[in-house]
């Protein structure tokens, strides 16, 4: 399979280290995607990407000194890239970082899905190897239902579909390309459904794999119930669990094996609903408050907090 590779032994020699990352990166947001990035001020510079295309899907490394990655709404707003990278860390130091106002931190062989189109920071060490498969948004969300609810949410190095995952792609890299398209097909929905049961992105029927019986049909009717009343200021877990005649330590536990809270899973229903608002051009007229309340929240300075944190931009802008 045919690799393209960007490295900084192709720069000029005559340049310094600051001139070097500065080209090395002019050149990486010009023909790649709007990354800031800072290297590690112990280590001479050096940085490598190598890129595999599986007809959609890209299979990526970074190796080298870039200790830290910033995307902001500015850097969003430049490329319109909007895809969905899983992040799989192969060196020795954590990868560290926050996206959607979830904080994520990957050791050797762990991984974790983060989005284009979401401001995004990452830390690493003086000296750092990560993977990116990268996945158009239309073909993800097109798979899982929910998939923006996995995001930044840490996978285990020891995680069966991940494990696979990392051998297929190796698998395919070290082959010869694929011509045929029903193969590029196959390989391509192999990597989406794996990355799917790595992640747990294929939602609510993902969330209720691990569950049989009862336990399964109290968490499908606990979400029937956050996703039809998520707007009313009013819900809580205990009046969820009362209407479902539950306690509410057994709908916090619940909701818990999924990896998303009760907190976590109501913000970001009012959140997306605000936003698609915001987006609409017919809701012009209406001010950020009544989108706000309407959206389920009471308080507009937290809101615009969230907002900011969530989106990368403020409700003005996001209009």
């Amino acid at each position: 399979m045919k690799k393209n590779v960007f490295s900084s032994l192709d720069l000029p020699g005559n340049l310094d280290d600051r001139a070097r990352f500065a080209l090395w990166q002019d050149i990486h947001v010009a023909e790649i995607w709007s990354v800031e990035y800072a290297i590690s001020a112990n280590r001479p510079f050096a940085a490598a990407i190598e890129a595999t295309a599986i007809g959609p899907v890209v299979l990526g490394q970074m190796a080298g000194t870039i200790q830290h990655a910033s995307r902001k709404a500015r850097n969003i707003a430049e490329d319109s890239r909007d895809g969905y990278l899983l992040l799989i860390n192969h060196g020795d130091t954590k990868l560290s970082g926050v996206q959607v106002g979830r904080d994520y931190s990957v050791g050797n062989g762990e991984a974790a899905l983060v989005s284009a189109s979401e401001a995004l920071e990452m830390s690493g060490g003086n000296s750092n190897v990560w993977a990116n498969i990268v996945v158009p948004r239309e073909i993800l969300q097109g798979a899982f239902a929910h998939v923006e609810d996995r995001l930044a949410l840490t996978v285990a190095a020891d995680n069966e579909a991940l494990c696979m995952l990392t051998r297929y792609c190796n698998f395919l890299e070290a082959g010869p390309a694929l011509v045929s398209p029903d193969l590029v097909t196959h390989a391509t929905e192999t990597i989406v459904d794996l990355i799917g049961l790595a992640t747990g992105a294929k939602g609510e029927p993902a969330e209720l794999a691990g569950l049989r019986g009862l336990r399964a049909a109290r968490l499908q009717a606990i979400l029937d119930k956050i996703r039809d009343n998520f707007a009313d200021p009013a819900i809580s877990a205990q009046r969820v669990a009362q209407q479902l005649r539950l306690s509410p330590r057994y709908v916090h536990d619940l909701l818990q094996e999924t990896g998303v809270s009760f907190a976590e899973r109501i913000l970001e229903l009012r959140l997306q609903r605000a936003h698609r608002m915001l987006s609409d051009r017919r809701n012009d007229r209406m001010r950020i408050s009544e989108i706000a309340l309407l959206s389920g929240f009471s308080d507009v300075s937290y809101f615009n907090r969230c907002f900011r944190r969530r989106f990368g931009s403020t409700p003005t802008g996001a209009r």
